[in-house]
């Protein structure tokens, strides 16, 4: 009996391919919502300003050193962070006005579509990044332990992007409409300000203190300020993901994507058929 399956390389190809149309497809829409770009590219610039100097007056960096090179590295986090929203927002509103309708009955790859919107979401990502270091420069911060550590720095950043990214995709597909995934996003603002990007983690209760140094973004935060050079680096008795805080952005990347690349895929097919 003859298998009419195409071969594993061909369907990987033609995921891939499909993958870098939609890519440019969530690309294009973008240029064509102007507003919603801007919004996107001005945010990085405005927390570097509001945070760096109305925090700035008011708060001591652990063991002396400027408060906005304390900063930075947690503002990175934070856009590291939004993925999840973003992505979320989009494949809900595609999900919910027939987009995905389209797509699936276009001779195309059906993983195609996660994939697009991981990989458009990455390159967002690193733009937003780059006007932040823009913006972070502009302010006093700088990168003191040369070219290769700030490279990993970046590198992690990105890895852990694009692992939430796939979080953000499976949520975007188990909410009913856009209308609940936009009043999701301010709940992640909490997630992300209960972290040691701000403040120290020592002055929280120990409950609170727990929940703040297991947080991811904890981790990666700890993570950039070791790779970084900057002030704020964890010392002494502290949580495990802070006293190894490269290792642990690297699990947790790693656990996003063995949890959520199954269960967005599979998410994907049931909305298909209507489940």
């Amino acid at each position: 009996m003859t298998d009419l399956a195409p071969p594993l390389g061909r369907r990987l190809r033609w995921t891939f391919t499909d993958g870098l149309t939609l890519v440019g497809r969530e690309l294009g829409r973008l240029r064509h919502n102007p507003g919603e770009l801007v919004a996107a590219l001005i945010f990085p610039a405005v927390m570097v300003v509001l945070f760096g100097y109305v925090f700035g007056s008011a708060i001591q960096v652990p063991d002396g050193g400027d408060y906005r090179e304390y900063l930075m590295p947690g503002l990175f986090a934070m856009v590291t962070f939004s993925s999840v929203m973003g992505v979320m927002t989009r494949m809900a509103a595609d999900a919910s006005r027939g987009v995905m309708d389209r797509f699936r009955s276009m001779p195309m790859a059906r993983s195609a579509v996660p994939f697009g919107q991981t990989g458009a979401d990455l390159l967002i990502g690193l733009l937003m990044l780059a006007i932040m270091v823009g913006a972070g420069l502009l302010v006093g911060w700088q990168a003191h332990r040369g070219p290769i550590p700030t490279v990993q720095a970046f590198l992690l950043m990105i890895v852990l992007r694009y692992a939430l990214s796939w979080a953000g995709v499976y949520v975007g597909l188990a909410v009913k409409n856009d209308q609940v995934a936009d009043a999701m996003v301010p709940l992640f603002l909490p997630f992300t300000m209960l972290s040691n990007a701000f403040v120290p983690t020592g002055g929280m209760p120990g409950w609170l203190r727990f929940l703040a140094d297991w947080n991811p973004v904890s981790a990666l935060t700890a993570a950039s300020r070791e790779l970084f050079g900057n002030p704020g680096a964890p010392s002494g008795n502290v949580a495990w993901p802070l006293a190894h805080p490269v290792t642990a952005v690297l699990l947790w990347s790693a656990a996003l994507l063995v949890i959520f690349v199954p269960l967005s895929l599979r998410a994907y097919t049931r909305r298909g058929r209507g489940a």
